[in-house]
């Protein structure tokens, strides 16, 4: 059987899902964690670290470990997420030949995606472990205010990793689908989801495994990175003030006081007040040793934070209003999403919808789980599970005066198709660009380009008199295609949004080809690897043997010369080990089976022999 797994691609955590026996289940890393910190690092002999092993060393080489990066995925190098990571983050944020972003880490320069890849293989890695067999397939899933060129940049992430991204789903959807798995519920339902480094909500309606997204909206740069850096900042002031030294440009630490925030923030869920030390923090050129001693307290925390709980309240009030619904219409309120631990938001969340928080779910897992569900029903063709998308934001192209021209509007279900016969604009006009656009603004500028193609060899004529239609079309992944058409020729062109992840076509197929010889190679270093622990027990095995073979032969010239093969046999295969040569491992593993199962025949003879 195929398996299809489910992955919450997360900004903080991410995790891996699969369907077993009818039910979805986390599949734990090796360190038997359900989830794994979405943090990539290259150490200084080369290695790449992912996960727990680049959490770990994150304080003594900030500079080159990258985490948060789904935050700049799809983004351009001139957007206000890039400079603001640029001047947040310790690691190095470069342009990239295609305007978009990437990032420098020692001599090497990567794209987000091949970051965002780099994590991804280590959850097909994990399950592939667990099962016992390839992967090659996934959902994953995306925040819903995603736009096309994020989504589209997220499954290139998927296709370097080694996977077939099947479907791209919303998160606050997927977290939806975890919910009502198995329920034979009929309920309208909000999905507030405030993870690390986005915000969603979704409005949806459950009845009968239909799952019909109402409304969403949401803000892809608002999640619990934004709360730990105003801690951090606070910190920073308060170190400042205490000691009159400023610390900004000593990169070890602002991450350790990055730490310190989050672990803060964390712990201030459940305890009124927590304490921050920090020894050692700073080193002045004179040699002082500068430390932390500092302690906050949750309503602290609320203060330097209550206006971004706020802005979510907002975004969950137009969420409604487009809805065309009100709080009290709704029969549940669910969670999703690590920063709603935090009481100010359960209790803002609590207020504004007049109901108290559905408890049912794991924030953590919730939507790993959900995407497994979806992939279950992609995999199964289920007809009992329909899930019905919307799209986020508003496409259309741009007009004349530089104004937007929406031909679908946000929240229309998807997969859908609109078009619009446009006329021309000049005489004699024999093309038209068509720029594609994404967004909510009337002003053309102001959104978000996805693409832009020409559609020439119109006939000269009077502006006007020429006919143009152009049709967009959005699949259930939120990708978007849009075509122009002059009516009276029949002449065609179109595009398929892609080209905008930040990757050529050319750079994606270079980079598959170098994952692939990656994994290979990894995978060949674990064998190794394996192997060498079990040689190492042989040789314990057998040198903890010798004693008691030595006195089972005692006295005779056979019982010498096995021994002496023995401790030649361990030897070589103890300098084998310390030069790691791969090539003769396997057949020191046979000469070390060989000389174990020499030794046990021997103990098993006197054995005999004592019993007759």
């Amino acid at each position: 059987m195929d398996h299809v797994v489910g992955i919450d691609l997360g900004t903080t955590n991410t995790c891996v899902a699969i369907i077993e026996a009818g039910t979805p289940r986390v599949i734990p890393n090796k360190g038997g964690y359900a989830i794994t910190p979405s943090m990539v690092a290259i150490s200084e002999s080369g290695k790449r670290l992912v996960g727990h092993l680049a959490k770990r060393q994150v304080v003594t080489n900030p500079v080159n470990t990258i985490y948060a990066v789904k935050r700049l995925i799809g983004r351009k190098w001139n957007s206000t997420a890039g400079r603001t990571v640029a001047q947040t983050c310790p690691y190095t944020i470069v342009e990239g030949p295609h305007g978009d972003i990437r990032l420098k880490i020692r001599e090497h320069v990567y794209s987000v995606p091949e970051i965002s890849a780099f994590i991804l293989a280590e959850m097909k890695m994990i399950a592939e472990q667990y099962l016992g067999s390839p992967i090659d397939k996934a959902v994953i899933t995306v925040p819903a205010y995603f736009n096309d060129n994020q989504r589209q940049a997220t499954k290139d992430a998927g296709r370097i990793a080694g996977l077939e991204v099947i479907r791209i789903i919303n998160e606050p959807t997927a977290a939806a689908l975890a919910y009502g798995f198995g329920k034979n519920l009929e309920r309208k339902v909000a999905v507030y989801d405030l993870g690390g480094g986005t915000f969603d909500v979704s409005i949806l309606d459950i009845g009968h495994g239909v799952f019909e997204v109402i409304s969403t909206a949401g803000d892809t740069f608002l999640g619990g990175e934004n709360f730990d850096l105003r801690v951090m900042q606070y910190l920073i002031e308060t170190f400042e003030e205490d000691t009159g030294v400023a610390i900004r440009e000593d990169r070890m630490a602002m991450q350790r006081l990055k730490d310190a925030a989050e672990k803060a923030r964390c712990e201030l869920s459940n305890v009124r007040e927590t304490t921050i030390e920090l020894p050692f923090l700073h080193t002045t050129p004179s040699g002082r040793h500068l430390h932390m001693h500092e302690t906050l307290t949750v309503q602290q925390l609320e203060d330097l934070t209550e206006d971004l709980v706020d802005e979510t309240v907002k975004i969950c009030q137009r969420t409604l209003e487009s809805a065309k619904l009100e709080a009290k219409d709704l029969d549940d309120v669910v969670l999703v999403g690590g920063m709603t631990r935090m009481p100010l938001v359960q209790r803002k969340v609590a207020a504004f919808f007049g109901i108290e928080p559905c408890k049912g779910v794991h924030p953590d897992e919730v939507v790993a789980l959900g995407a497994a569900i979806q992939a279950g029903a992609l995999v199964d063709s289920t007809p009992e599970l329909l899930l019905l998308d919307v799209t986020p934001h508003s496409l259309g192209i741009m007009i004349v005066g530089g104004y937007f021209h929406r031909l679908i509007e946000q929240n229309t279900t998807i997969p859908t198709r609109a078009g619009h016969v446009f006329t021309t604009v000049r005489d004699n006009q024999t093309s038209v660009k068509i720029l594609v656009l994404q967004g909510e603004s009337d002003k053309a500028a102001e959104n978000e380009m996805l693409g832009e193609f020409i559609l020439s060899g119109l006939r000269r004529a009077p502006r006007g008199q020429v006919e143009v239609e152009v049709t967009f079309s959005i699949s259930v992944d939120g990708i978007v295609s849009v075509s122009a058409k002059d009516l009276e020729t029949g002449r065609e062109q179109s595009i398929t949004v892609t080209a905008t992840s930040g990757l050529t076509e050319d750079e994606l197929k270079d980079l598959v080809k170098q994952s692939q010889s990656y994994m290979l190679e990894l995978r060949a270093s674990e064998e190794i690897e394996r192997r060498r622990q079990q040689a190492e027990k042989l040789i314990d095995t057998i040198r903890g043997l010798f004693p008691q073979v030595q006195e089972a032969m005692s006295g005779t010239r056979f019982g010498r010369d096995a021994i002496a093969k023995a401790e030649a046999v361990v030897q070589r295969a103890e300098e084998d080990l310390a030069r790691g040569d791969a090539r003769t491992l396997l057949d020191t593993m046979q000469s070390l089976d060989r000389t174990l199962g020499m030794f046990k025949n021997v103990m098993h003879k006197k054995s005999e022999a004592a019993h007759r």
